[in-house]
């Protein structure tokens, strides 16, 4: 279980920088600070996934959960999501080493 979810924390990290990628490449061409937000990366690659998401928070959750929480995260930059998203996976992972014994070796 710690692997998949190192896996995850890899994954986020990557697509965070890949995120922030584009979007220092979009500042250089713009000459001024482009953040990409999350709800636009996502639906310009795949809108069909955003609106079943959409359709499963209206379906299980009320429209509150939708409103206020989720569209609040997606609206952040999308680096900084995945950022986020990579380190709570890393710390669920992480596993405090122990120290040895008073006569270890």
């Amino acid at each position: 279980m710690r692997f998949f979810v190192r896996a995850l924390s890899l994954i986020s990290l990557v697509l965070a920088v890949l995120a922030g990628l584009v979007d220092a490449i979009q500042t250089v061409a713009a000459s001024q600070l482009v953040l990409t937000p999350l709800i636009d990366m996502w639906n310009l690659n795949s809108p069909d996934t955003l609106a079943f998401v959409k359709s499963l928070f209206s379906q299980y959750a009320p429209a509150q959960v939708w409103d206020d929480g989720v569209v609040r995260v997606l609206e952040q930059p999308a680096s900084a999501v995945f950022l986020v998203f990579s380190l709570l996976f890393y710390l669920a992972a992480y596993r405090r080493h122990r120290p040895a014994g008073r006569f270890a070796a």
